[in-house]
This record gives C-alpha cells, sequence and structure tokens, in this order.
C-alpha cells in the first residue's frame, strides 16, 4: 500500500529502558511500513536530560505547545539508585511534571478492556476514566526534616508586605514538615477539561476530594468545580443527557466498586496517581491503559501510563527473552496519530489509528499475547509471544486489513 501521508509534525518523546527499546520495534513494524511519518524527535531518555541541563524535557514541551500533538514514551523519574547508577549532575524532576506543568493540562487515563482479560470488579462492563489533575499538591510540595523540639508555622508574606500565620505543630521532638499548594488558575483549567471531556465522550463526570477534613484546601477545588460548572456546563451537560456531581473521595471508592463503569472519574493529583494504578491493575495490567494529556488549549500529548519496564531492560542487556506488554505505548501512538488526523482533516490517518488500535485487541483475543495477559486470561491454551513477536503478530492482523 502507499502510505499515508501527514501535513502537520507530531512531537515524539524517546524514553528509556524496556519501553525504548519497544518504542523503536513499534516504529519499525507498525508506523514506519504505513505512514509516511512527520515527527520533530526529542530524545527523553536520562543521559541526553542529564547532558541538557533537563532542557531537552522544557524543549519538548514548548513544541508540544506549538504543534498541538505529542507522543511521548515512559521516562525515568531519578531516585538515589539512579543518581549513581547513570552519574547524574543532580536528581532532575519527572518529565511528566514538567510537561504538565508547562501545558497545564489535565491527564485521562482509560483502560484498554479485551474479552478475555476480564476485571476483578464482575460489574465493571464499561471502562472507568481516570482525570487527573497534573499540577501542584505533593509533586510540587517542598519538605522539612525537624531535628528537635520547635514551632512551626505557615506563613504567607503578601505583596503588600502583610504577613499571615498559621501554626502547623509545637514540636516536642523530632518530626517532618510539607508544604503543598495548589492555584486557582490551574485548578479552573482541570475543571474545564473535565467538563469538556465528559461532554465530548457523552459520559457522566464524578469529582471526590476531602473537603469535610480539608476545609480550605480541598474545598477551594469543589467550590471552583461547582461554580464553573453551574456558569458554564449545567445547560450543555442537560442538553447531552450526562451529570455532573460531586461527592466525597472515600464515597466515590465505594460507589466504584459496585458501579458499572462507563464514567469520568476526576481526582486531584495524588488521589489520579493512585486511583488509576488500581482500575489499570484491576482490568488486567498497567500496560493495558491509555493515557493523554489535555490541556484547556488544545494540546494533545499521549503516552503509556506505566514505568520503564526495568527489570525487563536489564535481562534484555544480557540477552535474555522478555515478554513485555507493548499495547498501551502502541496506543499512545494511535491516540497521537488520530488526533493529528482528526486536526488535519486526514480521515485516512483516523481510520490507520482505529485499525492499529483493532489489530492489538483482535491479536489478543485471538488468543495471542505477552505473558502478562496469558496468566490472567479465561481464554484456554493462550500463545505467549516474546516483547518482538507480539509486536510482529499485531503488524500481520494490520497487514490483513489492508489486504
Amino acid at each position: 500500500m502507499e502510505k499515508i501521508k501527514m501535513i502537520t509534525p507530531l512531537v515524539e518523546m524517546d524514553g528509556d529502558e524496556m519501553t525504548r527499546v519497544l518504542w523503536q520495534i513499534i516504529k519499525d513494524e507498525l508506523i514506519l511500513p504505513f505512514i509516511d511519518l512527520k515527527s520533530e524527535y526529542y530524545d527523553l531518555g536520562l543521559e541526553y536530560r542529564n547532558e541538557t541541563n533537563d532542557q531537552v524535557t522544557v524543549d519538548s514541551a514548548n513544541a508540544t505547545k506549538k504543534y498541538g500533538v505529542a507522543v511521548k514514551c515512559a521516562t525515568i523519574t531519578p531516585n538515589a539508585a539512579r543518581m549513581t547508577e547513570y552519574d547524574l549532575k543532580e536528581m532532575w524532576k519527572s518529565p511528566n511534571g514538567t510537561i504538565r506543568a508547562m501545558l497545564d493540562g489535565t491527564v485521562f487515563r482509560t483502560p484498554i478492556q479485551v474479552k478475555g482479560i476480564e476485571p476483578c470488579v464482575k460489574n465493571w462492563k464499561k471502562p472507568i476514566t481516570i482525570a487527573r489533575h497534573a499540577y501542584g499538591d505533593v509533586y510540587k510540595s517542598v519538605e522539612l526534616k525537624v531535628p528537635g523540639a520547635g514551632k512551626a508555622e505557615l506563613v504567607f508574606t503578601g505583596a503588600d508586605g502583610k504577613e499571615e500565620r498559621v501554626t502547623i505543630h509545637e514540636f516536642t521532638g523530632a518530626g517532618i514538615i510539607q508544604g503543598q499548594h495548589n492555584v486557582d488558575e490551574s485548578i479552573e483549567s482541570f475543571a474545564r477539561s473535565c467538563f469538556n471531556y465528559a461532554l465530548d465522550l457523552k459520559q457522566d463526570l464524578w469529582f471526590a476530594t476531602k473537603d469535610t477534613i480539608s476545609k480550605k484546601y480541598d474545598h477551594t477545588f469543589k467550590d471552583i468545580f461547582q461554580e464553573i460548572f453551574d456558569a458554564e456546563y449545567k445547560e450543555k451537560f442537560e442538553q447531552a443527557g450526562i451529570t455532573y456531581f460531586y461527592t466525597l473521595i472515600d464515597d466515590a471508592v465505594a460507589r466504584v466498586m459496585k458501579s458499572e463503569g462507563g464514567f469520568i472519574w476526576a481526582c486531584k493529583n495524588y488521589d489520579g496517581d493512585v486511583m488509576s494504578d488500581m482500575i489499570s491493575s484491576a482490568c488486567g495490567s498497567l500496560a493495558m491503559m491509555t493515557s493523554v494529556l489535555v490541556s484547556p488549549a488544545g494540546i494533545y500529548e499521549y503516552e503509556a501510563a506505566h514505568g520503564t519496564v526495568q527489570r525487563h531492560y536489564y535481562k534484555h542487556l544480557k540477552g535474555e527473552e522478555t515478554s513485555t506488554n507493548s499495547v498501551a505505548t502502541i496506543f499512545a501512538w494511535s491516540g497521537a496519530l488520530r488526533k493529528r488526523g482528526e486536526l488535519d482533516q486526514l480521515p485516512e490517518l483516523m481510520t490507520f489509528a482505529d485499525r492499529l488500535e483493532k489489530a492489538c485487541i483482535d491479536t489478543i483475543e485471538s488468543g495471542k499475547m505477552t505473558k502478562d495477559l496469558a496468566l490472567i486470561t479465561t481464554l484456554e491454551n493462550p500463545t505467549v509471544l516474546n516483547s518482538e513477536e507480539f509486536i510482529k503478530a499485531i503488524r500481520s492482523t494490520l497487514e490483513a486489513y489492508y489486504a
């Protein structure tokens, strides 16, 4: 077949470890044979981030603002062990955190459900999408180890020099302090992104915090959501036949376990981080979940919701065979290509993205899958494929659609 043409480049952000290996195989087997790919490439591998003092991450985010669509590989957020392993100049921040803050986006994560991989929660008939606020809270916190007795205070000094003080705690011994923040502008963007996404999917939207305990911090989230909904979205939701409601986070957890799914659950940053892993794991695998960062300005960054699969990478380096699930990374590519096709009015590109996703699902449902899925499938006698074999099996399925 003649390769599908693109008009506008998408931003391509390469990553680390096993997902970086899969990234190249996916391009070679599933993208380049079918598409005359236009991409602006950025290497977000930890070595190059260290070499550029993490400027490459900032550059990739600015390029995403320019072109409107990006696809990102999983990347390492360094800890003390990584500092030694990669001989880092400093403990660089999470690339995802930097990009999310620069794009002012909300992360939407949805499980990829296939026949034969049944959710642990038996009544979940439809996927549940987690909408995760992508700014502030613990991810932008400052911390202090308290050496001994003393008074800890929270102090705000206004632009006019006026001070406000509250006592955090009167320490009688050693302890710890953490200071978190958020800004109204980001919460407003979070709310609008959630409401717009719910309208796009025509799905109900839940929002949950702990405002009964956090009477100012969490309550501000609740109030901003309600004010924007009442002023801008109430009639639109009624016309679409969908609902928005707020509840406490513990109530939402109880409700979600008894629901049938098919809705969007908006969470603060940390809550969304935890709950998206719960939802994906309960639906089979962390590698079976889509993830897209959406900004109110209409900018989209698609990625896998999981990490760099470090354990498999070390096996790969030793020449040992791995069976690493690449579905979430493939769906990051398909999501970005579909959005690029939608924005540039290229139906052939959108159709390819649909077929690529269908090829993944059909391949798994035919019994060909990676080890993580074979261990939990209800299909009889599945064929366990290694990392490269699985991607090539998807290519064979995809080629059959175009035959």
